[in-house]
């Protein structure tokens, strides 16, 4: 039996995720939870973010009861969805979620050399060109038009649904520069930029824009962007949220990075010297998505899509804008911190699939002198 959705019953689940996102990410993420439980419908949801109104969409409570048995295979961190997911379960008396956390590629390997009997019922992951990958293989399920419409079909395909997007962006320093002053074209970084520049090349989030610029440009303009930056000077880190500290910090005047890193400084630094500034068109303003598949050894297919559907309610959705900063899928939900809209944004036409090939982009990567993953 499962628990009624009633106001106490979905307080209870806002209060419990926003507990464990908090204990979780407020380490890393310096979030300031809301001491007023009752002064909003959403209790202390996300964390509790003041001046936020009632996220649109479909409710939690207006969505099928899960209950049943359900393996997800996640390639999403756990101290970013685990507070979904837990709370998930403990909303939900008759549900039982048996979550495995790994790397998305070390999770479509293990996927693809498990027998039906052991695959997962839902793979979770970080980027489409994964979900992609399960696809061409013939490994999932297929979703319902009625779950496909939930999403805008620049974000998702037949086989999975986007749940949560990131943009490419520049992050600069303000202390140095307007946004006024610096390029719209992600190729005047290599060539007009005066500016110290760092950037993360061992990182996945780097490696793939990367390889976007190769599906954009070609490789022999990609290069000829690679050469440019490396002979600019441009420093590297160990990921790009240290690109985004040192930005802030004033170490560095620009970087490149997904959207969110730079939220976090924001959002943690009571005076931050960084700021957002997005490219026109290029590979500097692909938008990818992280999203969900259900997989065709499902036993329950349909518990399976209502799971993803609750990844998709007003209320998680309001949870990745405001703990996760990432982009909402759904109509109704706004991004955090002032972003424009997805719609707003300026981003390529790319065939998000063919990002996969990272293997490849470092491999082009390391050809280029100067640059050591």
């Amino acid at each position: 039996m499962t628990k009624q959705h009633d106001s106490t019953g979905r307080r209870a689940f806002l209060a419990s995720s926003a507990a464990l996102g908090m204990a979780s990410m407020a380490g890393c993420l310096g979030l300031i939870g809301s001491e007023d439980e009752e002064s909003s419908p959403f209790g202390q949801f996300g964390s509790g973010r003041e001046g936020r109104s009632e996220p649109g969409g479909t409710s939690i409570e207006d969505l099928p009861a899960l209950e049943g048995e359900l393996e997800l295979y996640s390639g999403r961190n756990e101290f970013l969805v685990g507070p979904i997911v837990d709370g998930l379960e403990d909303y939900y008396d008759g549900l039982t979620l048996n979550v495995r956390y790994d790397g998305s590629s070390d999770l479509v390997n293990a996927i693809n050399e498990e027998g039906p009997s052991t695959r997962p019922d839902i793979f979770y992951t970080v980027d489409a060109a994964a979900l992609s990958a399960l696809a061409d293989d013939g490994l999932t399920h297929g979703l319902s038009d009625d779950l496909k419409g939930v999403v805008s079909s620049d974000f998702r395909t037949n086989d999975w649904i986007g749940i949560s997007g990131r943009a490419r962006t520049v992050p600069y320093n303000t202390d140095a520069y307007s946004e006024g002053d610096l390029p719209s074209s992600i190729d005047a970084y290599a060539t007009d930029f005066g500016g110290d520049l760092g950037w993360a090349p061992s990182y996945g989030s780097c490696q793939s824009f990367v390889a976007a610029m190769r599906q954009l440009e070609g490789d022999d303009a990609t290069r000829a962007w690679l050469e440019g930056v490396v002979d600019s000077g441009i420093r590297s880190y160990q990921d790009e949220q240290a690109v985004c500290h040192a930005v802030n910090d004033g170490e560095i005047d620009a970087g490149f990075t997904n959207h969110y890193y730079i939220q976090r400084i924001i959002d943690g630094d009571s005076d931050p010297s960084i700021a957002t500034k997005f490219t026109e068109g290029d590979a500097g303003s692909v938008f990818d998505v992280a999203g969900a598949t259900v997989l065709d050894s499902a036993e329950d297919p349909e518990l399976a899509e209502n799971f993803i559907r609750h990844l998709l309610s007003a209320e998680a959705q309001e949870f990745f804008a405001v703990d996760t900063f990432e982009y909402p899928m759904i109509e109704g939900v706004e991004p955090f911190g002032g972003l424009p809209t997805i719609d707003e944004l300026n981003v390529p036409d790319i065939d998000l699939s063919e990002l996969s090939n990272v293997e490849g982009t470092v491999d082009f990567m390391r050809s280029v002198d100067g640059i050591d993953i």
